[in-house]
């Protein structure tokens, strides 16, 4: 062992680095038997990266990982799972075409006279459930459950191996409250089997509940570690420990361009029948900011005021009509722009060229046919406009830079011509310099009258750049701040719904 607690994990100055940045620098973590240690910070803080050196999926670039007291400096996955950790992702793992049972035991294969047998893996499955107060069919296929439901079947899956150390990234982040409640209760009652538990929430009020320690990460630093039984934690000061931050990280936008009239409407809005109606108003020149912790549900709000994911109930209004049908096509020919979060997989052509990426929405024509000469003037003045950095127009998109092939995509749609543009994490995964030049063209954008939405995890740039900000939590309003109110402080507290 090292040192006298009989520590199941003890990662000892873990630092780890992509490119030029530092996520995680010389932060130390220990989860003993038994033990709820809660993890805490804002979106980016470092939190996943910590995780996922614990389990093996990163190795890091400085500091060792104990489990047990036995270094693993380049643990792996496969070694993880061995030694009893097993982690409940965010991301969406299940088969879906195969049952919950199947799922459960895709590992194990209980079989009969040498063969696969269905009937002994539905009751292991239904065995385990009840074990841990999962009340499902195991012999439902998964594409049939809920969001919540598949949540249990990946909560089921991780307890099947009897792990001795549980990791859990969000794992209410869709549930309602008695949902919930029955995972709490279920986290509780695996601790007390003495197994220990990783757990991240952005749900503070979730540590009153089951944390015995609570350590905040903040821009890859450890800021505190409470050790204190759930009831004393104070909400307050995890909130303040997760928001402090250096001044220079916040971008200096210059004067604010004047408001116009509304320009965008979204009226009594619901993308599921359970969730309450939503409504959100844009003006010209304005950049309303849309924020929330992972999970919150903003990304999946402006999919679906754009169409490419269905809604429930609700109306678009633009120019005063309203936009009789949700779809992409319909939402374009509106004059409605969309930039999605994976520019990569959905925002562009990443085989072909700046040139045919640019144009491709509005193609310029001559005589019923393309017009080349006027295809390339216009790349060639819109990559002088946004200043991408390329040798030519005829380079491939995929071999640009991130900050560049946003400016890419940016281009598209000044090519195509919009009022409205939506932004869903801009600026995700661009170095700092080529923020700076995307803050600066949106800036430009809300000059000439463009009126823009803008989802980000990233606080300071929210702060930063819109003049109104709503803060979602589970599909719903929860904050909406203006002017001086924009703060960090309030911003924060109202994604974690502390007062």
């Amino acid at each position: 062992m090292t040192g006298s607690l009989p520590y199941l994990i003890e990662a000892k100055n873990i630092t780890k680095i992509f490119g030029n940045t530092k996520v995680l620098d010389d932060v130390s973590f220990t989860l003993k038997p038994g033990q709820i240690h809660c993890l805490c910070g804002e979106n980016g803080a470092g939190k996943s990266t910590l995780i996922k050196i614990l389990s093996g999926a990163y190795v890091p670039d400085g500091g060792v990982v104990y489990i047990e007291g036995t270094p693993y400096p380049n643990l792996n996955p496969l070694i993880a799972k061995e030694l009893g950790i097993e982690v409940i992702h965010q991301e969406n793992i299940l088969v879906q075409e195969l049952t919950v049972a199947e799922n459960i035991y895709t590992d194990v294969r209980h079989k009969t006279a040498g063969f696969f047998s269905m009937r002994k893996t539905l009751a292991a499955a239904r065995q385990l459930m009840e074990e841990n107060g999962i009340s499902l069919d195991p012999a439902a296929k998964v594409a049939d459950l809920s969001a919540a439901e598949q949540q249990f079947v990946k909560i089921a899956k991780a307890l099947a191996p009897d792990p001795k150390v549980l990791i859990m990234d969000e794992p209410t982040a869709m549930f309602n409250m008695n949902d919930t409640e029955l995972v709490l209760d279920l986290v509780r009652k695996v601790s007390a089997a003495g197994k220990g538990i990783i757990y991240i929430s952005h749900h503070l009020e979730e540590l009153k509940s089951i944390a015995d320690t609570v350590t905040v990460l903040r821009d890859g630093f450890l800021i505190s570690t409470y050790e204190t039984d759930a009831a004393g934690i104070d909400l307050d000061m995890v909130t303040t420990d997760m928001i402090g931050r250096p001044v220079d990280l916040f971008y200096a936008r210059d004067e604010k361009t004047d408001i116009g009239d509304v320009l965008f409407e979204v009226r009594d809005f619901r993308i599921n029948e359970e969730d309450e109606p939503i409504s959100i108003s844009l003006s010209k020149g304005e950049i309303l900011g849309i924020t929330g912790m992972v999970g919150s549900g903003r990304s999946e709000i402006i999919r679906a005021i754009f169409g490419l994911d269905k809604r429930f109930s609700g109306e678009i209004w633009k120019d005063g009509k309203k936009i009789e049908t949700a779809t992409p096509e319909e939402s374009i020919k509106n004059g409605i722009g969309f930039i999605s979060e994976d520019r990569q997989k959905s925002g562009l052509l990443l085989p072909l060229s700046i040139l045919i990426n640019t144009t491709f929405l509005k193609l310029p024509q001559k005589n019923g046919f393309i017009d080349g000469k006027a295809e390339m003037d216009i790349a060639e003045e819109m990559i002088g406009m946004l200043d991408v950095k390329t040798e030519s127009m005829f380079k491939i998109a995929g071999m640009l830079s991130g900050g560049n092939q946003q400016k890419v995509i940016i281009a598209k749609w000044l090519h195509k011509g919009f009022d409205v543009l939506i932004l869903d994490e801009p600026t995700k995964g661009i170095d700092v310099n080529a923020k700076s030049e995307i803050y600066k063209l949106l800036q430009r954008l809300t000059a000439q009258g463009k009126a823009l939405i803008m989802v980000s995890s990233d606080t300071p740039e929210v702060i930063s750049l819109c003049d109104r900000v709503l803060v979602v939590k589970k599909g719903k309003i929860v904050g909406e701040f203006e002017g001086a109110d924009i703060t960090e402080e309030n911003v924060i507290k109202a994604a974690l719904e502390v007062r």
